[in-house]
């Protein structure tokens, strides 16, 4: 079935309940990269250093990191809509507080609670999308995935609107946003059924004993590191007006959501997902390196086309995390999450750091290093990291649609934030 059919269980017959959280996972995907186009502006409202305000992304991420142990645990307890309902009301309120910050200090505490919610809401999405939607999983899944991409997309663009005023504007729209999707799921959205087996805190650690996925953790580590030098660094480099950062921001994140629902699919189909990862990350590496030695221009080619690499690697890495071990797949993603958002929460911090102790060509030397070593972990791991047949499936759709079966979804929840 086509699940752009219009028909009965399409993609755009939906229930207003999968509408309702679709909606708020934009949403939710925009707060990524809202501060992106406003950095240097927050620096200078708050009197503030590069590294300082860099300190959103790493309280954002390392809050997000350990929440990723907390997230199965408490969804499987409390339900799909309490969780997400939960980190609705988490982003609300400190959304707004980080809009009235009167310190860098204040803001980042403030950036690290909205980062809870966010794990909480995000790595709930996708399994009550599911849950919630006609005629099975397919539909379902593309809607989030193009979510993803547009919140990811629309982000930098809403931060560099409303940040152009202020730079707590961002912070004041992203609040009322989120509490619009907090209203619209309690009225849309009814309870899912809990998963028939309850998830531990250890159970994630515990998935990370396989070989495969810890392959694939450790590689999108390293991946993620490049990545996020690239969302939190980049817009110091390019010293551009709120509108302008955001233009490019937006750009990037088109193509990010273009080459990741769209593109990657049909390269893995034909080259076979660890050749387009493994190339993809070498791709990357090279494209850093030039954005972080050439001219004003080149860097903000170099940095929209980043995106497109972005959205290959996230594809394949989620499809990695979800189908290469036999754990239960929001067990074995939330262990994949829990490494991997360490290299984003570390990026935005030592970036900056490095360009003090040397010049502001190194933070991308290190970026492309480790888009390198992620491809040679692929490389050297490969056997570990090939999916088990049992697990592949010879059907239409993208490969994060075939992986993801509507019942194991509906029962387990899938706690994919981001790729």
């Amino acid at each position: 079935m086509d699940p752009f059919d219009a028909g009965a269980g399409g993609l755009l017959r939906q229930p207003r309940a999968v509408w309702a959280t679709a909606g708020a996972s934009v949403v939710a995907f925009m707060g990524i990269g809202l501060v992106d186009p406003i950095l240097p502006s927050i620096a200078q409202g708050l009197n503030a250093t590069a590294s300082q305000v860099s300190l959103l992304f790493t309280s954002y991420f390392l809050i997000t990191a350990f929440a990723m142990l907390v997230t199965g645990f408490v969804s499987s307890r409390i339900g799909g809509r309490k969780t997400l309902l939960l980190g609705l009301a988490f982003v609300v309120v400190f959304a707004g507080l980080a809009g009235t910050s009167g310190s860098v200090a204040e803001l980042v505490g403030f950036r690290a609670g909205w980062g809870l919610g966010n794990a909480l809401f995000v790595s709930t999405a996708l399994a009550v999308i599911v849950g919630a939607a006609a005629g099975g999983s397919a539909a379902a899944i593309l809607l989030y995935e193009s979510a993803l991409g547009l919140g990811m997309a629309c982000g930098p663009l809403l931060g560099a609107l409303l940040g152009n005023a202020s730079w707590r504007y961002p912070f004041f729209g992203t609040a009322f946003l989120m509490a619009v999707g907090f209203l619209c799921i309690t009225v849309f959205l009814k309870e899912q059924p809990k998963p028939a087996r309850r998830t531990s805190l250890l159970d994630p650690i515990k998935a990370l004993g396989h070989g495969g996925l810890a392959s694939a953790a450790v590689s999108a580590f390293f991946y993620n590191y490049t990545f996020f030098t690239v969302l939190a660094f980049t817009p110091f480099v390019l010293d551009m007006t709120p509108y302008r950062s955001g233009a490019v921001f937006f750009a990037w994140g088109v193509l990010l959501a273009v080459f990741s629902v769209l593109v990657a699919p049909r390269m893995q189909a034909r080259f076979g997902s660890l050749k387009v990862l493994g190339g993809s990350l070498v791709l990357l590496g090279a494209d850093v390196l030039v954005l972080g030695y050439g001219d004003h221009t080149t860097a903000v080619v170099c940095t929209v086309l980043s995106g497109a690499f972005i959205g290959v690697n996230n594809t394949v890495y989620t499809e990695l995390a979800l189908g290469v071990s036999d754990a239960p797949r929001p067990v074995a993603s939330a262990g994949y999450n829990f490494v991997r958002w360490f290299a984003a929460a570390a990026a935005p911090f030592f970036a900056p750091k490095i360009e003090e102790w040397s010049n502001v060509h190194i933070p991308f030397v290190v970026a492309a290093v480790t888009a390198v070593v992620g491809a040679v972990v692929v490389f050297v791991r490969r056997d570990a990291l090939t999916l088990p047949h049992s697990r592949l499936h010879s059907s239409g759709g993208t490969p994060m649609a075939e992986e993801l079966e509507t019942r194991h979804a509906a029962e387990d929840g899938v706690a994919v934030f981001a790729g």
